[in-house]
């Protein structure tokens, strides 16, 4: 698997697990620990972005989910 196939599944996942969640991507930034701007939730949901694991593991806890949960793309 290419990295931006990764990076696009990845962003994928967290759009799903966002919008399950009824969130905007405002939304998210907002509950994400710590600065986070909006562009971020853009450029990593769409795969334009490698998001570091710190980020991820913020993420995860603004969704509510644990990382492996978040990085769980086996159905995707």
């Amino acid at each position: 698997m290419e990295k931006s196939d990764l990076q696009k599944i990845v962003g994928e996942r967290i759009q799903n697990l966002r919008e399950e969640r009824g969130l905007t991507q405002v939304d998210l930034a907002g509950k994400i620990e710590g600065e986070f701007d909006t562009t971020n939730v853009s450029r990593i949901e769409s795969g334009r972005t490698n998001p570091t694991l710190y980020n991820l593991h913020r993420i995860a806890e603004a969704l509510e989910v644990s990382l492996s949960e978040l990085l769980d793309i086996s159905e995707e």
